[in-house]
């Protein structure tokens, strides 16, 4: 499987899972919503999450937890372009978490290195957009309806078997309109019109949807409500079990964990990459 992603200023080598901290510039959202609202308290996450590790920033301005309703793409932009336009000097690529072409546009023309787009470019003019880039990336997610219906969409025959289709056909069709199949990668949307189980299952046979899919794969359970079922934990004491989900889906073969708690995962990843390396002879004891 190929082992870059070809993004605006970075080829991004997938050879070491990555770490892409999550830039919430909402006032709702489902873990973090107001913390971060302000342009200056969002450019200073991203300063936090670089110091800690963070291969990548993710900056979104819209909600999408269960029942969130949209904002409008202006005010989208309103939040999302100045902090864009600050990350972009902290020397990591900066991704904008977005389905709106108006906010695509906008943060590509400030030099956006990826396009992170939970409707996988869906929405009318946004794969254009894209497509008419000549470098950026692009992270194609499956969902299916809206975040105020997708959990009545839950019904799956065979949930790893029906989202490798579709990511399958969706990046035939985003390559077909002229987006070089190296800038994307694909997320399988856990939590995104799917029960707990499902999401589960996708986590369980994630290396079976990853050999059923053209290209790596971006991964997000951070504080997921799965995650709350299976420890009983309220989202905000949700570290651990995000960390070790975050492990798994490594270990299964993610290429990108998308999540809140940088530093953590970054400390959890090391070690993991520790044990997987051929262990050198070293003293008892040390």
């Amino acid at each position: 499987m190929p082992a870059h992603w070809q993004t605006t200023r970075y080829c991004i080598d997938l050879s070491r899972p990555q770490v892409m901290g999550i830039v919430n510039v909402t006032p709702d959202s489902f873990s973090d919503g107001g913390r971060h609202g302000s342009t200056r308290a969002a450019l200073s996450h991203c300063e936090r999450l670089v110091a800690e590790g963070a291969d990548i920033l993710d900056i979104g301005g819209e909600s999408t937890r269960p029942g969130a309703t949209a904002p409008s793409a202006e005010d989208e932009a309103a939040r999302v372009m100045p902090v864009i336009e600050g990350a972009l000097r902290l020397g990591v690529p900066v991704s904008v978490d977005t389905s709106e072409p108006l906010v695509m546009q906008q943060a590509l023309a400030l030099g956006v290195d990826i396009v992170n787009d939970v409707r996988a470019l869906r929405r009318p003019g946004a794969l254009a957009c894209v497509a008419g880039h000549r470098s950026a990336g692009v992270c194609l997610m499956h969902m299916r309806g809206e975040p105020d219906t997708m959990q009545t969409m839950t019904d799956y025959a065979d949930v790893v078997a029906e989202v490798a289709l579709w990511l399958r056909e969706r990046a035939a069709a985003v390559v077909a309109a002229g987006i070089d199949a190296q800038r994307l990668l694909l997320d399988p949307g856990i939590g995104f019109a799917k029960g707990p189980e499902d999401n589960l299952r996708l986590l369980r046979a994630q290396r079976e949807l990853a050999a059923a899919v053209p290209r790596p794969l971006l991964v997000g359970w951070s504080r997921k409500g799965t995650l709350g079922l299976i420890t009983g934990r309220p989202v905000g004491e949700r570290l651990a079990a995000s960390v070790a989900a975050a492990l798994a889906a490594v270990h299964h073969g993610a290429a990108v964990v998308r999540v809140h708690d940088v530093a953590a995962t970054v400390d959890a990843l090391k070690v993991w990459q520790a044990a997987q390396a051929t262990p050198m002879h070293s003293p008892t004891g040390a």
